[in-house]
């Protein structure tokens, strides 16, 4: 019997595969998508950044046409009051002229109140467009949070800045520094006060005030203004309330803001326009004695 000899097995030898064409495929398509990703993340921002810009520039010109409004009520009350002077007019006809400013004043109102709703609106908008846009990029959420807090804050000051006849006010202290400081800025004349209850008024720059009643708990109190010879009674206002009132010569109001309300006394501050010249009031004349019949 033969013997054959025992061969070892050749092994196969396996070859090595190529990468696949759907790998190299894959990856492509990955890099576009990142592209595009990056592309879109590029375009939301300039469309967020240039829709806040627009929004400003809308609440900014709502703002400037408000203020005109005002500023023309302010000017028509002037020359009213100055006409009416200059022509000795009628009880009929001041009546008269005294409703048809009334009816202007509340033209006037009804106007800010629509701007105020359409500055509303543009808020409401902007907040609106930006929401939907933060949900697909999380880094816009901080610019919008921002974008609305600016807006409400301009609501906000716009609202503050209200006298109790309507008209926009300038800038109000409420402490003695924030006083110091309208001086400093020196766009009006100002006047701070410490009043007390007296029985006559008090001079305070060119008028005179008199105090009759406070309420500390609710940050009330009523006095009386005396300029022009006529006396003006300002019930129950408020704490760091803009107190306007006109004086002959002046074409802007005169403000009166008290920041603190006493026991027996209030601490504030009168705000004069430039313009006013009109000297301080005199006491008003003593009525005659009254004659007896046949004498």
């Amino acid at each position: 019997m033969s013997l054959t000899p025992n061969t070892p097995e050749e092994t196969p030898v396996a070859e090595q595969a190529a990468l696949p064409r759907w790998v190299v495929l894959l990856f492509v398509v990955a890099f576009v998508f990142v592209g595009y990703l990056l592309y879109a993340s590029f375009s939301a921002r300039s469309a967020i950044q240039k829709g806040q810009e627009q929004a400003d520039k809308r609440t900014q010109a709502l703002a400037a046409e408000l203020d005109k409004a005002n500023s023309r009520i302010a000017d028509l009350k002037g020359q009213l009051d100055v006409t009416s002077q200059k022509l000795g007019l009628t009880e009929d006809e001041l009546a008269r002229a005294r409703s048809l400013a009334q009816t202007i004043k509340k033209q006037q109102q009804d106007s800010d109140k629509d701007l105020r709703a359409q500055i509303g609106q543009v808020a409401a908008d902007t907040t609106t467009k930006f929401g939907e846009v933060a949900t697909e990029i999380s880094g816009t959420k901080t610019d919008l949070a921002g974008t609305k807090a600016d807006l409400e804050a301009t609501k906000s000051q716009m609202q503050s800045m209200k006298g109790d006849l309507g008209i926009q006010s300038g800038l109000i202290a409420r402490n003695h520094d924030e006083v110091e400081e309208l001086k400093r800025m020196g766009e009006r004349d100002i006047f701070e006060f410490s009043l007390g209850k007296t029985k006559g008024p008090q001079h305070v720059g060119p008028i005179q005030l008199l105090l009759r009643k406070t309420d500390p708990k609710k940050f009330k109190y009523t006095l009386n203004v005396v300029a022009d010879d006529k006396s003006i009674e300002k019930k129950d206002k408020t704490a760091e309330e803009p107190v306007q009132f006109y004086v002959r010569g002046a074409r802007a109001p005169y403000e009166i803001v008290v920041f603190d309300v006493g026991k027996d006394d209030v601490k504030g501050y009168l705000s004069a326009p430039k313009s006013a010249t009109a000297p301080p009031p005199s006491a008003p004349p003593a009525a005659p004695a009254a004659t007896p019949p046949g004498n």
